[in-house]
């Protein structure tokens, strides 16, 4: 594509939920490019059910109950010419997954995201190296970035499978909830919620922290997920469990040094975290999606 043409403008269609791109029309060229996001590849145990194993690929309206689904195009200046997003329920599509673009002829890099979707949370695509959830916490990830050319003005009709870029820590409580105990906090000491969509890796490597707020009954033990990016396909951090009351006053902590992560393996953290006397050294540590492993703190 010349500098003139990308002067001139380029085409940003959709026929389906493009409430995120600005449309504009020139006189040139174009083809309508169907994209199918038609299969999630799941390696691992199948999340977020439990005991439930598939290597098979899965349509992302089977995969979520709540998902949401980013397409974006980047000319071969960087620049990005069409992106939209859709959510599932939202009835703003009419096929979860599938989206059409008037693309001028040119050569483009593609790239779609889905994750689970909440409510509250926030994400932000910017290229195909750089994309963040901005809210508290990061999400159950599947990434695709590949070139597309566009030759001419015929349809183009393309069909793309996303990989889990996710880990996924599990932390399960051995001891019951005392009523004092309506929130735990768990901060990582390294990788991050912002990652590369075309490497799958966290962009930074500082950590964060996310808070949740367990619904079991008083006196039952709980359970607490969370889903980092990590900076490096293998990577091995300390995680802090603090347990805090309603004004956020710190009950107990308990921190578990040296905690293997992998992309798409999920790690078990199982142990005795609301007993501020309890050592660390005493919880489990298990990891699945690919294999299991077994650690005690």
């Amino acid at each position: 594509m010349t500098k003139n043409l990308l002067m001139a403008g380029l085409v940003l269609l959709a026929a389906s939920c493009s409430n995120e791109s600005d449309v504009t029309v020139v006189e040139n060229q174009t083809a309508p490019v169907t994209v199918h996001v038609s299969d999630f590849s799941v390696s691992m145990e199948r999340m977020p059910s439990e005991g439930s194993t598939t290597r098979a690929a899965e349509n992302p309206g089977d995969y979520f109950n709540g998902g949401a689904i980013t397409l974006a195009f980047y000319n071969s200046e960087g620049t990005e010419v069409y992106k939209t997003t859709q959510v599932k329920g939202d009835g703003s599509y009419t096929t979860f997954g599938e989206f059409t673009a008037n693309l001028q002829i040119g050569t483009y890099t593609m790239v779609a995201v889905a994750r689970a979707h909440y409510d509250g949370d926030e994400f932000t695509l910017t290229s195909p190296t750089e994309a963040a959830f901005t809210s508290e916490r990061p999400r159950e990830t599947f990434s695709k970035v590949q070139s597309v050319t566009v030759s001419s003005a015929s349809p183009l009709d393309l069909s793309v499978t996303l990989n889990r870029i996710s880990s996924w820590l599990k932390i399960v409580s051995t001891d019951g909830r005392p009523a004092s105990a309506r929130k735990v906090r768990t901060t990582f000491s390294k990788g991050g919620k912002s990652f590369n969509p075309t490497t799958g890796l966290a962009t930074i490597d500082t950590g964060f922290s996310q808070t949740n707020n367990p619904t079991t009954a008083v006196g039952a033990t709980i359970t607490v997920n969370s889903l980092p990016f990590l900076y490096t396909d293998e990577e091995t951090m300390d995680i802090t469990i603090d347990v805090l009351d309603a004004d956020d006053n710190v009950l107990a902590t308990k921190v578990v040094n040296n905690v293997p992560f992998k992309r798409n393996r999920k790690t078990i953290l199982q142990g005795a975290i609301f007993t501020a006397e309890a050592s660390a050294a005493a919880f489990k540590l298990e990891t699945s999606w690919l294999d299991d492993e077994t650690i005690d703190f």
